[in-house]
């Protein structure tokens, strides 16, 4: 093969792999990601994120702050595993809009911002809304295009097509 043949095959998307694979890194780093931010206010103590968010004046903080970190858990679960992708979706989806809205904005797009650097190593702002962006449209692709292979969704899908219509 040669090099201009290998760049046209290697070097333009799509990639020469089969398309629904796309979703397998979407997925992990999707889940992953709200899994770990769920975990991370569970671990703290779920009233040290209740307050932040009484102290920012969001209504019912309890409540918001609770569904939060089951929303991460159990959405990002689902989404790791590829299961019920679109129904998962649509609480993660409100969650990453109030964090935007409510958090995120004023803070401008840049999720790094890099303040100073001195020898304890680099100090940072707050993040801004990049990641939670990202993170939508991982979360849209997904719903989009499917779970992908190895998924609950995939296995359902499958099972559904290959059964008796009644």
């Amino acid at each position: 093969m040669s090099l201009s043949n290998s760049f046209l095959k290697f070097g333009i998307s799509p990639l020469p792999l089969p398309g629904a694979w796309y979703a397998i890194p979407l997925r992990l780093i999707v889940g992953f990601g709200f899994m770990q931010h769920g975990y991370a206010k569970w671990a703290r103590g779920p009233e040290q994120f209740i307050g932040v968010l009484h102290a920012i004046g969001v209504p019912h903080a309890f409540l918001a702050g609770w569904a939060t970190i089951i929303v991460e858990l159990l959405g990002g679960f689902l989404i790791f595993c590829g299961a019920f992708i679109p129904v998962a979706a649509a609480p993660m989806i409100c969650v990453l809009l109030v964090a935007i809205f409510s958090v995120h904005l004023p803070n401008g797009f840049s999720s790094i911002k890099l303040q100073s650097f001195d020898a304890a190593g680099a100090h940072f702002g707050q993040p801004g809304y990049e990641t939670d962006l990202l993170y939508l449209a991982g979360i849209v692709a997904l719903c989009i295009g499917g779970a992908g292979p190895w998924s609950i969704d995939g296995m359902l899908s499958r099972r559904r097509s290959t059964s008796p219509v009644n």
